[in-house]
């Protein structure tokens, strides 16, 4: 196996892979988007970059930016890893840690692991300038939209920095042209370079994925309540086409949408037709959503949403009556999706045949998770734990300790949002 060599890389420790050589290379000489699927080593490009900033230029500093605290963390890990400095050149920091502290951090430290936001207030209050940091690290760039700290702090960079350089990591930088293009343009980078697990220098390192589909036949009762949502959501359609605003009752939720932009548009102009058309898409939406709920999530998430639904929109009720019924009634007797068992089936036959099995599942909506961890700890060798956002209530600290419990073998099987798909080790 061959290692990459370097003076600021301890000997033996990072194996050698072209393209990351290759992208570390168009790294150096411009501010450069990265995007590579998860697992194939960003964080490696980073910190070969990190090096080689830090031989050229030895007085000056590193900045890696990650959105949440336990990302951070796992950086510092990584980079301490690899990295042939002291302890004293690596600092973190977080809005956990004093602005006294966080000074002097930023002060002592050569390579400073942090949260954007943090970073971004110090640098408003003049805590932190960015004139001696010879490189910025952005991961998870794909947040570097909106009024997201990223574009604030890569310009305030650029700005007061003579020679700026900026790494942005990501592995989903979206599936749009624009999108690529606002987030290069919003953070300063000047190029891209992208690879898939398809490409020739790529495909030796990309570990071999089994997947299989396994489809689940929904019961009679969730079927009535579909077909009844079907029927006012073709009704809903059959209108929209009436008035001219769309040319088949076959449309995506997607056109729904945009359908919806233009009315919106159109009505702020004065087109009285169109206010009609935005409240016929309302409903429509809300409907598909509904029935979005009850293939994917099942009857207790859909009943959650309807009675949300009976307060803000009371016509539907009188629509619908008997979905609003069969709903509340099955959620009360406990009904759930037909997939939860066979999710338990299948978990409690891959820890028979190997109890080290370690298990992620995913969910859509932090509801969700909880009931797989409810229905997971009725199976024989299953350690469930929830994991999702702080806006769930489950702070940074607390997601770092039960990564741990995770990695650590506490637990078995780690529930998770969708939140688990970024930089997850």
């Amino acid at each position: 196996m061959r290692f990459v060599e370097h003076p600021l890389i301890k000997k033996q420790t990072m194996q050698f892979r072209e393209y990351q050589y290759a992208i570390f290379e168009r790294a150096r000489e411009k501010s450069l988007l990265c995007c590579l699927p998860t697992g194939l080593g960003k964080t490696n490009i980073a910190i070969l970059l990190t090096a080689q900033k830090l031989f050229e230029k030895p007085d000056s500093k590193v900045m890696v930016l990650a959105p949440t605290k336990p990302l951070v963390k796992q950086h510092l890990e990584s980079f301490k890893k690899f990295l042939d400095l002291s302890d004293d050149d690596f600092g973190m920091v977080t809005g956990t840690v004093r602005p006294e502290k966080r000074k002097e951090i930023y002060h002592k430290a050569k390579i400073i692991f942090a949260t954007p936001q943090t970073v971004l207030n110090d640098v408003l209050k003049g805590r932190l300038d960015m004139k001696n940091f010879s490189l910025l690290i952005l991961d998870e760039v794909h947040h570097g939209v909106g009024r997201y700290a990223y574009p604030r702090l890569a310009e305030i960079y650029r700005e007061q920095n003579e020679s700026p350089l900026i790494l942005g990591l990501t592995a989903s930088p979206g599936s749009s042209k624009e999108k690529i293009e606002e987030i290069c343009n919003r953070c300063g980078l000047e190029g891209v370079e992208i690879r898939n697990e398809y490409d020739p220098d790529v495909a030796p390192y990309v570990k071999k994925k089994k997947i299989e589909w396994i489809s689940v036949e929904l019961p009679e009762s969730f079927i009535y309540i579909r077909s009844k949502l079907q029927n006012i959501l073709r009704k809903r359609l059959e209108k929209l086409k009436e008035l001219g605003f769309t040319r088949s009752i076959r449309i995506t939720k997607k056109e729904l949408l945009r359908l919806q932009a233009e009315l919106a548009k159109k009505a702020r102009e004065g087109y009285k037709k169109a206010f009609i058309g935005l409240r016929i898409i309302g409903y429509a939406i809300k409907i598909e959503h509904a029935l979005e709920l009850l293939e994917t999530q099942g009857v207790k998430a859909l009943n959650r949403y309807l009675q949300k639904l009976k307060k803000e929109k009371p016509g539907l009720v009188r629509e619908l009556p008997e979905v609003f019924s069969t709903a509340e009634t099955l959620a009360e007797k406990g009904a759930s999706h037909p997939k939860m068992s066979k999710l338990c089936s299948l978990i409690e036959n891959e820890l028979k045949q190997n109890k080290d099995s370690k298990i992620i599942v995913f969910a859509n909506f932090r509801d969700t998770v909880f009931e797989i961890v409810n229905a997971l700890k009725k199976v024989e060798s299953a350690k469930p734990i929830e994991f999702f956002g702080q806006r769930g209530g489950l702070t940074q600290k607390r997601q770092i300790e039960r990564l741990q419990k995770f990695s650590s073998g506490e637990y078995n099987i780690l529930v998770c949002t969708s939140i688990g798909e970024e930089g997850l080790d």
